[in-house]
């Protein structure tokens, strides 16, 4: 199996890394995150999946780019469906294309490691773009690993994100503050 691994960030790959290689599987990871705002956000994880991915000796390819633009363009008329409409189909439509072009005959994706992502919208999409460009989609419940993970990535010292990367989760982050700063 030759599998390419959509990767959103170091601390959620340290887990689908692990489990992976204990079933004998390498990765190799792919960057593609043009929903990750702003700039230096995206810099950061992009910086911190690089280091973490020489620290564990595994093959990363990065497609660089920012897109706030194009983020914005697709997603300003929908907000409250971005994450299935626009964040999660972008990306792991470029990632299936990638996998077809160079070789690989499988993918998978980090964003099923963690809870707070639409899980079975992600799964869905995957087996659908599977079929659509004729790939095998690797699908693993990583989440029972996510805490795991989470506190490794502590451990080694990776940046540890606050929000899941465009602009409006972070103001999601702080929806709560917000309203009682209204208060106030």
């Amino acid at each position: 199996m030759k599998l390419l691994m959509h990767t959103c960030c170091a601390p959620c790959s340290v887990y689908c890394i692990d489990s992976l290689r204990e079933e004998n599987i390498e990765p190799t990871l792919y960057w593609f995150n043009p929903n990750i705002h702003p700039y230096i956000e995206y810099k950061t994880r992009r910086d911190t999946l690089i280091q973490y991915s020489e620290m564990v000796k595994v093959k990363l390819i990065i497609n660089e780019n920012y897109g706030l633009d194009e983020f914005c363009k697709n997603v300003a008329n929908d907000l409250e469906n971005r994450c299935i409409n626009y964040c999660y189909k972008v990306r792991l439509e470029e990632t299936v294309k990638y996998a077809k072009e160079n070789g690989f005959d499988t993918f998978t994706t980090t964003l099923l490691v963690s809870p707070y992502q639409k899980h079975d919208d992600i799964k869905k999409l995957c087996e659908n773009l599977s079929k659509k460009y004729d790939i095998n989609f690797l699908y693993r419940d990583f989440r029972i690993g996510f805490r795991d993970g989470q506190a490794k990535a502590r451990e080694l010292g990776l940046y540890m994100q606050k929000y899941c990367g465009c602009i409006f989760s972070e103001e999601d982050r702080y929806k709560k503050q917000i309203e009682k700063d209204k208060k106030i």
